[in-house]
Order: structure tokens, then sequence, then C-alpha cells
């Protein structure tokens, strides 16, 4: 995805068209990746210099600033110091105010004072000041995953992706159904699939006759990054159809507008994926990794997440646990058996850490729990393999808490428009748990299990079910008002099955 300033797109006629690149435009691509190539080993300023001049000779400034926001993902920047940055300012600020700094001499003088004190040379101390600025690290890397031809195609498929980022409901067909389902289940995203009617399909063509209705971020009561990055990322599996189409509401500023894309769009997804399988750094966090994904928590489990910024340098932690209601990730670190060298290194990162929840799981042998507790991170330890329990506690210590917020931010008594509901389908609705529910009132609605149902189809059911049905006659009655949880709606009603082996059973009052 690109940024919202990024996005390219025209409202002609009252629509919503992102504007594509195409082949005209590969000359462009080449100089972004040349661009970036050509600097490596220099400063930021510099490259950034050299890409703002090539905007100006870009006919459209956002599309090569698009294209450079794709390569700059691709880019390892560093700091190239002599000394920690934070480490020579404390140094010489400290010199300079035992000279007395005014004159030009007097600073050379402070510098020379605090280079001596840290055994290095007063120019690579005078260059180390301020390394850690942005615009001067060091371009030490650039690896890109796309020829010209497959950058532009990364734009377009990145812009159709910004431009769905506001979509309030996004309705989709394809040539492989379920290919575009199983995306739909494994980014956890609302849906329902709609049956079209003969006129509404395009007789004779290989897309399928069933619409797939997703819920779109904006559509939510508190709509998340979260669901909107998941839902964006659903058009890489819409577009390796070979057919397909779709229709977006798109929330354009308080303005509703229609964004319409097939496979006739210059959409395509490059043949580079964007994350590389999952592999382990040992066999502790091989095994823990299959451990924990066997638990239903309400948690995802996230290999090597994004850096952490230590002083200078950077922290992969080995996983991130993401709450799936909320934007809030619990960092976890595995400490092994490690040199004792190593293990203070670590600890150094930890210490450098700020506004990170993290939770570390401690060899045992180690003995630094707590050290790493006075580093104000949770510590658990373990001797041969992780104890998946005494995480699983940890993360529901933080989820009872996340919950209390969530329902603190929610109103005491809800009124959902529809006759029936789950829980689960109304908490997702506010991108809360279903337990952020449980001290909640439904003044509209019983509930009933896991169901909230108004009352009118409550009597509706007590009419149409009656002793001696059979339970696969009640369970299709129950099904038509949208009701999975026959057994909790039998027992309101007062009834129960009298079992038939495992056939099946008849429905009788309770005595």
């Amino acid at each position: 995805m690109l940024t919202k300033d990024l996005l390219r797109v025209s409202r002609a006629g009252g629509g919503y068209h992102p504007q594509f690149a195409d082949r005209s435009h590969r000359p462009l691509a080449a100089r972004v990746i040349g661009t970036y190539q050509g600097h490596v080993g220099e400063p930021r300023a510099a490259l950034e210099t050299a890409l703002t001049d090539l905007e100006h000779d870009a006919e459209d400034f956002k599309l090569a600033r698009g294209l450079s926001a794709l390569l700059e993902r691709e880019a390892t920047f560093e700091t190239d110091a002599a000394v920690e940055p934070e480490r020579a300012r404390r140094a010489a600020f400290e010199a300079a105010e035992a000279v007395g700094v005014v004159t030009e001499d007097e600073r050379a003088m402070a510098l020379i004072r605090a280079s001596e004190s840290l055994d290095v040379s007063a120019d690579d101390l005078e260059t180390a000041l301020y390394a850690d600025l942005e615009e001067r690290q060091i371009l030490s890397a650039v690896e890109p995953r796309w020829d010209p031809d497959g950058l532009v195609a990364q734009y377009n498929l990145s812009l159709a992706q910004t431009a769905l980022f506001d979509a309030t409901e996004l309705r989709v067909r394809s040539s492989d159904p379920k290919a575009l389902i199983s995306a739909i289940k494994r980014l956890r995203l609302m849906y329902e699939i709609r049956r079209l009617d003969s006129e509404a399909t395009d007789g004779g063509s290989e897309i399928s006759d069933r619409e797939v209705v997703v819920t779109g971020p904006t559509h939510l009561f508190r709509a998340t990054r979260r669901y909107g990055t998941r839902f964006a990322r659903l058009l890489r599996t819409v577009a390796k159809s070979e057919r397909w189409s779709l229709a977006a509401t798109i929330d354009d500023r308080g303005t509703e507008r229609t964004l319409s894309l097939s496979h006739e769009d210059p959409i395509r997804v490059p043949d580079a994926e964007p994350v590389a399988d999952v592999s382990f750094d040992s066999g502790v966090e091989a095994d823990f990794a299959a451990r924990f994904s066997t638990l239903d928590l309400e948690w995802d489990l996230v290999r090597e997440p994004e850096p952490l910024a230590t002083g200078t340098r950077v922290m992969i932690p080995d996983f991130a646990f993401e709450y799936e209601h909320g934007d809030f990730r619990l960092f976890f670190e595995i400490m092994g058996f490690w040199t004792p060298e190593y293990v203070e290194k670590k600890l150094s990162q930890l210490s450098d850490l700020e506004d990170v929840d993290m939770l570390v799981a401690v060899d045992e042998s180690l003995g630094v729990g707590e050290e790493i507790a006075a580093r104000d991170h949770r510590a658990i330890p373990y001797s041969g393999t992780v104890r998946v329990k005494d995480v699983a506690d940890v993360l529901r210590e933080y989820e009872r808490q996340l919950v209390a917020e969530s329902a603190a931010a929610l109103p005491d008594a809800l009124r959902p428009d529809e006759a029936v509901i789950t829980l689960e389908t109304l908490a997702a609705r506010h991108g809360v748990s279903a337990d952020a529910l449980a001290d909640k009132t439904f003044p509209e609605h019983d509930r009933v299990g896991r169901t909230l149902i108004r009352p009118a189809v409550l009597d509706a059911l007590a009419d149409e079910i009656e002793s001696g049905m059979d339970l696969a006659d009640a369970e299709a009655i129950l099904e038509d008002h949208e009701i999975s949880d026959s057994s909790a709606v039998l027992s309101r009603l007062d009834y129960r099955v009298e079992w038939d082996g495992l056939a099946g059973g008849t429905i009788t009052e309770r005595e």
C-alpha cells in the first residue's frame, strides 16, 4: 500500500478511478531504481536530493514519489559513526561546559577533550555527534525485488489497495471463488455471499454467479488500521484469478463514490512475494511457534515483526503477539543459552527500549530474570522448551486489561438493527472482543446463549416449533431465522432433545 497523500484518483463523472501507471512510465521506474542503487554508501540527504530532482523532472510528482516509496521499503539505512551519537553528544556537552565554549577555538578544544575521553579522534567525534539524524544515515544496501516492469505492476497494485482502504463495502466476483473465500477467512474479514440472478451475471463467463460482499474498514463502529490493511491485502488474491470484477463503495471525505475494477485493468500481482517463508533461529523458537498455533487464543503470532529502535541500532524481536480486537502488540524474545557477552548486549538493548511491551522467556541457566524485570519488562523462566501455558497466562493478563478498556469505550446499552445477531458478529462490528459485551445490556433483544434475539422472533419460533417435531425440521426453522445455536434456543423454549442414537432426535417438552 501507499500512504494516502500519494493516492492518485480521478473523480470524473462522479466516479472514483485510480490513475494507473503503464508502459510509458517504465523509464521513470528504471530511473527510480537506478537512483537508489547509485546512492548506496551515501547519506539519506543525498538520496533525497536526487529523488527530489527526479520528481521535478517527472510529469507527475506523485507517481515518482509513489515509486520511490515502494523502493524505500527495500532499502537499509544505518548510522555510521565511530561512537554512539548520544554518548558522543553527552561527552561533548560535558567538555564544553568545562571549557566554557564561546569561540571556535574553544569549541575545537572541547571536542579534543571529549574525543580523548572516548578514545577516538576529534574528527570522528564531530562526525558522530549527529550521525543518527535521519538525513545523515547511510544507505547501506538496497535490494529491490522488482525490475522496472515489476515496479510498475507493484505500484498499480499498491495504488488500488490504497484506494480500497476507504471502502465501506466491497462486492467481488471471481473465477476462483474458493481461493477468494479462503483468503477472506484467513484475513478474518466480515463477509456474506449473495447469489446473483441471471440478469446480473455475465452469461457464459467463467466468473462465479455468487457475489462476495466484504465489510470495509470505514463501515466498522471503530475502524482499525489493522482491519483496513487486511482488507486491502485481499486484492492480491482477487487479482491472481484469471477473471474477476469488483465494485467498492468509497467514503470519499463524506461523499459516497463507486470504485470499479476488473481483470481488464492493469492490476497484477508481481512474481516476487512480499514475505519469505518463515524460518527460525533455533529449535526452541520453532517448537514454541508450532505449539502456540494449536491454541485457541485471541492473539496472532507474528514471526520477526518490525525492528525496534535501541539507540543507534535496532532490535528485531523473535515474535510479536497481536491482539485480534485492537491495535496492541506484545513483543516476545526468547533468550537461549547464549554467551555472557551476547546476554549483556541483549540486556543493553532491552534497557534502550521505550514505550514497548516486551515479554522475555529466559533460559534458567542464564540467571538474568531479575535484571530483565528491573528494565520494566516481563520475564518468564524456561528450561529446554518454553511453556506455552506461561505465555498464555501473561497474554490473558493483558487481555483482561484490553477487554476492560474496550468495554469502557462502548455505550452501556447496545441496540443492533438485526432481529438476530451473534455476540461475536456484534463484537467484530465494534472492533472488540465478545468478552467486552459481557456487562452490556440489549434493551431490544434477549440474550440466548451467544445469540441476541428479538422477543418477536422467539414468539414466532414458539409457534413454529412444537413437541414431537423431528430435530432436523426444528433446526431448519432456526436456520431460516439465521440461528445456529439450536441447543440454547430450544432450551429457552422449554424443549429438550430425545436422541435417537447418532442419527438425530425428537423435540420434547422439558419436564
